[in-house]
């Protein structure tokens, strides 16, 4: 059985293409627990820096949840439809939003339903001039399950989610762009060299700073401003005893390009990042039972 997740690692990027190509690379349980898994290995692999995430084939990026194997879950009542599917789903979409090393969506074709909830989980997403966005679950009578409802809407704005969302119609990848869906629009051709070309631009800075960012991002953009400022500042306190940090200080000072250790989580001084993670936790603590 061919594997359903592809992982081709070089150079510090990892490219994991999702392989269903004769389903146009549907979402069944397997293959997203095989990408859960997958993603599992690299978050704890120093070596790998980055993620592209593609999918196989000449048609689809995902066409979405495996309506199949949905229907018969379905069929056995809703909390088993819940468990399997929505819960299924839903852990990978905010997986891949929380994801400390930079993931990138590099959309190659339909990205329907599931397929365009993971291009909204992700941080970053390249698509291809051929590629094709839908919220089709209306046409099921269901609404979205994968975090469709909550990211679309935060990514574009209520009403233009909305019309998407009740009508379940199609759209092409400029509106995409529009929309803040995806960062760029490439030729056919030209999607993973500019995919790469992204991670190379992203993988020259320190590790640990690029998971303090991404951290601070996915964790602070639905709070308040003053609760997203102390998770900036919690991100900077971890950051401020490491050798990264240090390093990025002298190379400025010295007119060099710096030179890091690959890891994000080496800490020269764990006792003082300690000490400041704890006074940043009971200020938020204070600050939302102040609320």
């Amino acid at each position: 059985m061919a594997d359903l997740v592809l992982n081709e690692t070089r150079d510090g990027v990892s490219v994991l293409t999702l392989n269903r190509p004769e389903k146009l690379n549907a979402l069944n349980y397997a293959l997203i627990d095989r990408l859960l898994a997958v993603l599992d290995d690299i978050e704890v692999d120093g070596s790998i820096r980055a993620v592209i995430l593609t999918g196989a084939g000449e048609r689809a990026f995902s066409a979405g949840g495996d309506i199949h194997e949905f229907s018969a879950s379905a069929a056995r009542g809703a909390d088993v439809a819940l468990r399997d599917f929505v819960m299924r789903g839903q852990r990978l979409t905010a997986r891949l939003e929380a994801f400390r090393k930079p993931i990138i969506a590099a959309v190659n074709g339909i990205a329907f339903g599931g397929g365009c909830e993971i291009t909204e989980a992700v941080p970053l997403a390249i698509a291809s001039d051929r590629a094709l966005f839908a919220k089709p679950e209306i046409n099921l009578a269901m609404p979205p399950t994968f975090g469709g409802t909550q990211r679309l809407p935060r990514l574009a704005g209520r009403k233009r989610a909305l019309e998407l969302l009740l009508t379940g119609d199609w759209f092409p990848p400029p509106r995409a762009l529009e929309l803040g869906l995806v960062n760029q629009v490439v030729p056919h051709s030209d999607l993973m060299p500019a995919a790469h070309d992204l991670a190379r631009r992203i993988i020259t800075h320190s590790p640990a700073a690029l998971a303090g960012i991404l951290t601070a991002v996915a964790r602070g953009i639905n709070l308040s401003i003053a609760e997203g400022l102390l998770v900036e500042a919690e991100q900077f306190a971890r950051m401020a005893p490491t050798a990264d940090l240090r390093e990025g200080l002298a190379a400025w000072i010295e007119r060099r390009k710096p030179s890091y250790d690959g890891s994000w989580t080496h800490i020269a001084r764990p006792d003082e990042a300690r000490r400041a993670s704890l006074r940043l936790d009971q200020a938020m603590g204070e600050a939302k039972a102040s609320r």
